[in-house]
């Protein structure tokens, strides 16, 4: 025994939801998967894509592939600095008895909605601010508060968030990028799994471009 902890469930095509997890008003794609407590809320997921305990994810785009660990922020809701007041009354009124809630605030939340690519991982409490893109195999230190874009294959850590380093060499970037494996049918994904194990991914560019 090597210590690492055996997974009994098996996923499928039906996304696989937690029953503590809130999904509302989410499309999510096969062999996806939602842990406990989280909230999803007007979210795409693509095929292959999970999201641990205890995340907040709301108006976001996230490709196939993503791994993101627990309690991930993901467009966390921006309060109105340009107003007279920062508090939630202002649009939320309803809740305190002041009239309507202020429909064209929330409009504006769904304005800036992030975008995450595909096979990107995101690290434990993880904050994605607003109208950000992250894109394909990015990887995000747990803790980072990300609120600028950041470039395909790059290791952000930090608050805020700052470009570590890319993950591999610019040729094997774009040779990468070109591959998108992520869009490989399912056979052809699990016959090629012993190379996605062992070669690198300059080798494994090499191969199958």
């Amino acid at each position: 025994m090597d210590g690492a902890p055996a997974f009994t469930r098996k996923l499928g095509e039906t996304p696989c939801i937690h029953p503590t997890a809130s999904v509302k008003d989410c499309s999510l794609g096969a062999w996806t998967e939602v842990g406990e407590r989280t909230k999803l809320c007007e979210t795409r997921m693509g095929d292959y894509s999970y999201i641990c305990n205890d995340g907040d994810v709301i108006y976001t785009r996230i490709g196939k592939f993503c791994s993101i660990a627990a309690a991930a922020r993901i467009n966390p809701g921006n309060h109105p600095v340009e107003r007279a007041a920062l508090h939630h009354f202002t649009y939320r009124s309803a809740l305190f008895d002041m009239g309507e809630d202020d429909g064209g605030f929330f409009d504006w939340r769904r304005e800036q909605p992030v975008s995450i690519g595909n096979d990107v991982w995101i690290g434990h409490g993880v904050t994605i601010m607003p109208g950000v893109t992250i894109g394909d195999g990015v990887a995000i230190g747990s803790g980072a508060v990300v609120t600028k874009d950041v470039e395909p294959f790059t290791i952000v850590v930090g608050v805020p968030g700052k470009p570590l380093r890319k993950r591999f060499d610019d040729e094997t970037c774009e040779k990468m990028a070109r591959l998108k494996w992520w869009d490989w049918p399912y056979h052809v994904i699990k016959e090629r799994l012993a190379d996605f194990r062992a070669l690198g991914a300059a080798a494994f560019a090499n191969k199958y471009l």
